[in-house]
């Protein structure tokens, strides 16, 4: 773990959040490093909390699509939670609102997975 995400299980889901506000090149190593071990285990339920991330650049998402094949390579599903409005403009113009499932609050996210 490291002091840029902390991981927290509630109701068998991992709960990935962020301490920073850009995930682009100059944090994005440290992130792929704290999240990659996430789908180790098969069938993992992880939902990437994007509250307070205000801009991800291509790298950003790049690593989110590597997680996703991650995460169906192995069974896992990956969602996404309260992304900022930022965010969610950026998700839409690189159409990857097709590809992600996302939730505007962590509780519809939450409840997605029943």
């Amino acid at each position: 773990m490291t002091d840029m995400i902390n991981i927290e299980k509630r109701d068998k889901i991992e709960i990935i959040t962020f301490a920073v506000k850009r995930i682009n090149a100059i944090t994005i190593d440290e992130i792929k490093e704290g999240v990659s071990s996430v789908f180790d285990t098969p069938g993992a339920r992880v939902i990437i909390d994007l509250k307070g991330v205000e801009y991800i650049d291509s790298s950003g998402f790049a690593c989110f699509l590597s997680l996703h094949k991650a995460a169906k390579g192995n069974f896992g599903v990956l969602k996404f939670a309260n992304p900022e409005p930022r965010a969610t403009e950026l998700f839409h113009t690189l159409h990857l609102h097709t590809i992600f499932e996302i939730y505007d609050d962590m509780n519809a996210c939450m409840r997605s997975f029943r």
